[in-house]
């Protein structure tokens, strides 16, 4: 759909609404930069999506994005994962599967690119109680959409787990403030990677090193 854009007479621009789960409507080697902004955690086939980008950008082009990593809500995980166990003898999927940091790398690398760089930022956020957490993520279009999860919560394992988490996790309140509140973490997951091109830093080949590494360790000191 075209729509006009400011400082759009600078270059031609329009706005697409496709499928990012299917071949992207783009020719092979279209763009030289690819970016997404904390949407990946909601692609299925993360996989397939990173082959869909490379095969878009040109020679040396670049993907950017930042992502939704694994280590975000623990605190409401661990919380609802207790109220769970203690009111229905099981649990259930609450928050939706996430990307570990330790996993990124391997993702960009499987896919093609190469040079990858991939760097991490926690935030620690602070809510009145857990309730506002879970309605602040539901107004944000984040709630659960596991097809797993459980049709029908009680109210009662709900208000376990506020109760849990704010016992476990309480923040530092404002000291302006007379509200306690507790904390939530949220991870952020940036990465680049490139598409290979003969420009770009090559690794010698195999063997063909002629010092060892032990010879340029310090083994030892000695005081002046």
């Amino acid at each position: 759909v075209g729509v006009k854009l400011e400082g759009g007479e600078r270059c031609a621009t329009y706005r697409l609404v496709g499928d990012e789960e299917a071949v992207l409507p783009f020719p092979d080697g279209t763009f030289d930069l690819v970016m997404s902004s904390v949407a990946l955690h909601w692609v299925n086939d993360l996989p397939k999506l990173l082959l869909e980008a490379k095969r878009v950008l040109k020679p040396d082009g670049c993907l950017l994005f930042a992502m939704v990593g694994g280590s975000t809500l623990p605190e409401l995980r661990s919380s609802l994962v207790l109220a769970e166990m203690e009111r229905d003898g099981g649990v259930s999927s609450h928050v939706g599967p996430f990307v570990d940091f330790s996993d990124v790398g391997s993702l960009l690398t499987t896919a093609g690119f190469t040079l990858p760089t991939v760097d991490i930022d926690t935030l620690s956020l602070g809510f009145p109680h857990a309730f506002v957490v879970m309605e602040h993520l539901q107004r944000m279009g984040e709630g659960n959409a596991s097809l797993n999860r459980r049709k029908r919560v009680g109210v009662e394992t709900f208000l376990s787990a506020a109760c849990i988490h704010q016992e476990m996790y309480r923040g530092e309140s404002d000291p302006e403030e007379e509200e306690e509140c507790i904390e939530t973490s949220l991870q952020i997951i940036y990465a680049i990677g490139w598409t290979p091109h003969e420009s770009q830093p090559q690794p010698s080949a195999r063997g063909s090193g002629k010092a060892k590494l032990g010879e340029g360790m310090v083994t030892s000191t000695t005081k002046e």
